[in-house]
Order: structure tokens, then sequence, then C-alpha cells
């Protein structure tokens, strides 16, 4: 390619499709940057010379490995276990571990692909990866599940540390989890570094980062409202998910005078017109992380709500929507039900849980809509916060962290509006893919060739 040649989307596309068949995902997260940052670089050849773009859109390293495990029964069980390496120009590879059926090489290199960007956004220094297994841990005895952890950990621990690439928890994958992981860990290495975040208190772990990408998501819609003169209070807000982003972006949003009216799961979703508060949000984190129960148990205990089997929240009139369960959640016929139902605004707490065609109706529409890599960044930011916490063996307060996380998700959002501003509106796609595109793509100027 010439160097006075300027990119193309559709010759972009058409060969990073070619060198990555059938990984979907990964297609759809790249489609989604490249549109917006391509005429960027256009505009800024020294980008385009050094072929930028396609050198971020190849991981330094993909490693791919057996687990074998065995059950209860005595039953010797093998899955596939990942890690991608995406990019490390900023600081070492961070980010989450997976550990669900649909796991598979095209959905890690689309998470570790939005982690690049997400990373950078966060000012913190953080390079982006992503790994897990095709393990479900659902169904799994305790015993089975650290079986599992500890064979995952004994080929991981190779290609993980402190200063290299520090994996965190992702679906699947919850403080039990990484307890197992890490015990392993420091069984094999001989060594008590963090090399591992979201771990529990007694070991390293930070406060509130259970709570950081629920809460950050919240944080961030309250950032486009207040550049718009509003707030969250006194709005009718939809939530998806009933796991640890959507429990505490429904926190968030109540303590900010929202009123959530649903939550969901894999099995569908309760609607209650009443709203869900703090109480009736306690019991759903009961019933979801302690009793591991489903969504419609919450009908059952208050009848004034109703569950819907198989279906997802967006059809439910509302002023906020809050996308927190997983990607490809949220489709155009759904984006365009939101709209004609009057949501003004959408921040996404999951990765990537609008289809494209999606994004589109919500930016064409002009509402606020914030992307994933922007929106969740909190919980990967609270993740740097306790690293840095390791380093320095000390821990700060839940209120200082609370602040700092505050302030990463104003900086994030200020990010946005310096790229993203478009006469009186911002584009908060554009924005985050064109503001952490700029910081990774500088250090990789900075180092030549490699």
């Amino acid at each position: 390619m010439s160097e006075n040649k300027p990119l193309v989307l559709d010759e972009f596309m058409n060969g990073l499709v070619r060198r990555n068949p059938g990984e979907t995902e990964f297609h759809q997260a790249v489609h989604e940057v490249a549109e917006t940052v391509i005429p960027y670089i256009n505009e800024n050849p020294k980008y385009r010379t050094a072929q930028i773009l396609e050198r971020m859109t190849e991981p330094d390293r993909t490693i791919i490995f057996r687990v074998c495990w065995e059950d209860d029964e005595g039953h010797v069980r093998t899955n596939r276990g990942y890690r991608v390496q995406f990019n490390n120009a900023i600081g070492p590879y961070k980010g989450g571990l997976r550990f669900h059926p649909s796991v598979n090489l095209g959905v890690l290199k689309f998470l570790g692909f939005e982690q690049t960007f997400k990373n950078s956004l966060t000012t913190l220094p953080m390079g982006a990866g992503k790994g897990g297994a095709d393990f479900n841990p659902k169904g799994k005895s305790d015993r089975e599940v650290m079986r599992f952890c500890q064979a995952f950990m004994t080929e991981l621990s190779k290609h993980i540390g402190e200063v290299v690439d520090v994996p965190a928890g992702d679906i699947g994958v919850g403080a039990r989890e990484i307890s197992y992981m890490f015990g392993q860990y420091k069984r094999l290495k001989n060594e008590f570094t963090g090399a591992l975040t979201g771990k529990a208190l007694e070991f390293g772990g930070s406060l509130i980062r259970k709570e950081a990408t629920g809460y950050g998501n919240a944080y961030f819609m309250e950032e486009m409202l207040k550049n718009k003169g509003d707030s969250i209070s006194g709005k009718n807000c939809v939530v998806s998910g009933s796991g640890n982003v959507a429990q505490f972006c429904a926190e968030k949003i109540i303590h900010l005078g929202g009123k959530v009216l649903t939550m969901s799961d894999s099995s569908g979703f309760v609607h209650d017109p009443s709203g869900i508060d703090q109480d009736k949000l306690n019991y759903i984190i009961d019933l979801k992380t302690v009793k591991r129960g489903r969504i419609s148990e919450y009908a059952d205990k208050y009848p004034e709500s109703k569950f819907h089997e198989g279906k997802r929240p967006w059809s439910i009139s509302c002023d906020l929507a809050f996308p927190c369960a997983t990607q490809n959640e949220l489709n155009e016929d759904e984006a365009k039900l939101l709209l004609v139902n009057g949501c003004k605004g959408v921040s996404e707490g999951a990765n990537m849980p609008t289809e494209e065609a999606g994004v589109k109706a919500f930016l064409e529409a002009g509402i606020l809509y914030a992307p994933g890599k922007a929106s969740n960044a909190g919980g990967v930011a609270v993740s740097g916060l306790e690293m840095t916490q390791n380093s320095i063996r000390l821990s700060w307060s839940r209120e200082e962290l609370e602040e700092r996380l505050k302030g990463i998700m104003r900086d994030i959002h200020n990010q946005c509006l310096k790229y993203g501003k478009e006469g009186d509106k911002v584009n908060y796609v554009k924005g985050a893919n064109v503001a952490g595109f700029v910081k990774v793509a500088e250090a990789m100027l900075a180092y030549g060739v490699i």
C-alpha cells in the first residue's frame, strides 16, 4: 500500500476479514472503530504511513492451550483455554478472564481489541488483553470449579505477571474463581505479587472493585446528562442483566435518584412498575450471588411485578437504558422501539451490547449514546488502582476510591467531548474511539517499527 494512499474502510475491512475468517464479533468491533478512526487517520498521515491501525488490529500474540481436570465423579474433562495479549504499548496487558461455553478466539479478540481503547481512555498505564475458557461454572460444585481453575492457571501462569499481563474477572469469573487462580499462581511461582486483580480484600483486593463497572456506567450517564443541564434524578431506567455490572449500575441509579424498572437474565426479564428500590435490589443480589437463582423468582416475591419469559427488557417505556448483560443483546428493532417509547439516553455496561444497526439508529436519532469502551471502563479503572495499591503495599479507603472512580469517568467523558463534538451534539462513539486511538498510536510511533 502506498503511504500516500488514503485508507478506505471497505478495503481495510476486507483485508481484516480475510486474515481472520469466521470471527464475526471481532469483525464487528473493528468495523465500529475503523469507521470513525479512519477519517482521523487520513487527516493525520503519520498514522497511515506507520500502518498503526493495521498493527493495532493484530494481537501481539494469542495463546491457546488444553485444560484437563477431574469432575466430582472422577471423570476426566477437557476444555480449551485462551489468552489474547493484544497490545502493551502503554502498559502491561490488562483485561478479564471469561468462563463461558460461548468463549472462542473471535470473542476474545473482540474483547481484547475493545480493551485497548477502554484502557487507554482511563489514562492509567495499562495495555490490553483478554482470556478465558469454554468452561461453564454453572452447575459445577465448588471443588470442581477449584480443580478447573488450578488446571487453567497451571498453564496461564507461564504467560502472566505483575509487569507482564494482569488478568481480572469477567463473565463466569468472580471472586471465587479469582481466589482459586491466585492461590495456584502463588503456589507455582512461590511469590506474592499483584498478578491478578479482583482479589478478596484479605489478600490484596481493592474496595469497590465489584461495584466499579456498574457505578462507573451510571456516573458516565450522569456526566452526559450534566453536559446537557440534566441528571438521572427522576428518570425511569431500564437495566438489562442481573449480574455484577447490572446490580451495581442499578444501585448507583437508585442513589442518584433514578427509578429502576427492569432487570433480566438468560431466562427473561422482570418489570416492576413501582420500581426496584434498594431493598428489592438487595433481594436480587442475594438471589443471584448467594442462591444462584433465576430472575423469575423476583416476580414470585413481589407480585406487583411481572416476569416476561424469554424476552429482553427493551419494550418497556423509559427515559434511560443501561444494557449490562452481554454482547449483541440489543438489536436494531429493539433500539428503534426504545426510541419510539421515549428513550433519551443509553449507557452500555456490557461490552458491545448493541448491534451495529442499533448503534446507527441511536446516532441518527441524536440521543445520548455511550459505547461500552467509555461507559463501562470503571471496572478496569479500579483494577488499575488495585494494581497501584499492590505495588505500593497500601490500600485506599472506599471514599477515596469512589472519588478516584468519579474523576476517571469524568476524564473519559471530557476526552469524548474533545474528539466527538459535532455542533451542539456529541458523538460519543467517535470521541471514545479517536481518544483511545491517539494515546496508543503515539506510543506505538515512539517505539518505531516493532
